[in-house]
């Protein structure tokens, strides 16, 4: 059996999903999950859709191109179409800082996710033995005012070499350049505290707790030119007291930052995020 994932952004008129829907029941296909979104403002129609198909000729390429012409052309959408077999490649760039990277292999280890992580990309070396640790190749490559050009080279080398779908910042402490970003558009994750703007700096929680703040949170996004401005995937908060020192907002916060990453990737791996003029939309 075949199961495939579409995804659909166009503009909002009638007949859409009549459209979609009677192509898939034409090819002897089964709808199991369908979710649709019009932005009213806009005049934006978003839609997620999840079919199988039993039938034992069912070409996957062959839908992918009648659909376009079909479907696609007509409405003038916006699609992608993804096999639900198909195990995405993820790479993690990290730095020091291993919490986040921590809560990723173990999940992964844990086989929560339908994803490959062939290799961990470092500016420090710091946390190679994490990656030995999970049998995963670790490349240590530093990254200095002189030496971007060739870091961002090496890196690029690497990623095509492992055929790398999307990108993982795990708190890597480095802005990553923009020849990488137009490489991987909308696939490259990234997290950090929502401190910022208030709080900038390298100690925010020590800045914050002196400002008496009552909650604190983490952001995970997609990373855009414009740093820490990209479409938001996913957000959560803690209240704090006065009760709290700073080593316990700092606990907190790495709580969060593990818990949205791990949330943000676990909606790119099984395809329900869409992003449109810098926003995403999210599908349960």
């Amino acid at each position: 059996m075949e199961k495939i994932m579409l995804l659909i952004h166009c503009s909002d008129t009638s007949g859409i999903i009549a459209a979609v829907t009677n192509f898939i029941y034409k090819r002897k296909g089964n709808i199991v999950y369908i979710d649709q979104h019009v932005d009213s403002q806009n005049g934006i129609f978003f839609m997620r859709l999840e079919s199988t198909f039993e039938d034992i000729n069912f070409n996957y390429e062959q839908f992918k191109e009648t659909f376009g012409l079909e479907i696609g052309g007509q409405y003038n959408m916006k699609w992608k179409i993804y096999a639900s077999d198909y195990t995405p490649k993820m790479a993690l760039f990290v730095s020091k800082y291993d919490h986040c990277l921590y809560d990723i292999l173990s999940r992964y280890n844990a086989k929560e996710w339908n994803v490959e992580i062939p290799l961990i990309i470092s500016n420090h070396p710091d946390l190679e033995q994490v990656a030995n640790n999970f049998n995963i190749p670790y490349y240590h490559i530093p990254v200095t005012k002189d030496s971007k050009a060739e870091a961002e080279r090496k890196q690029i080398a690497l990623l095509e070499e492992f055929e790398i779908d999307f990108i993982v910042l795990a708190r890597y402490m480095q802005i990553v350049s923009q020849k990488i970003i137009d490489l991987y558009p909308n696939k490259i994750i990234n997290i950090h505290h929502s401190f910022l703007p208030a709080f900038v700096g390298a100690k925010p929680y020590h800045s914050a707790f002196k400002r008496g703040v009552k909650i604190i949170g983490a952001t995970s996004h997609y990373v855009t030119e414009e740093l820490d401005a990209g479409p938001i995937i996913e957000q959560d908060v803690a209240r704090v007291t006065h009760t709290h020192s700073i080593q316990d907002l700092v606990m907190k916060g790495k709580d969060l930052e593990k818990i949205v990453l791990s949330r943000a990737i676990k909606l790119h791996i099984e395809r329900k995020t869409i992003v449109h003029d810098n926003k995403t939309i999210i599908f349960s």
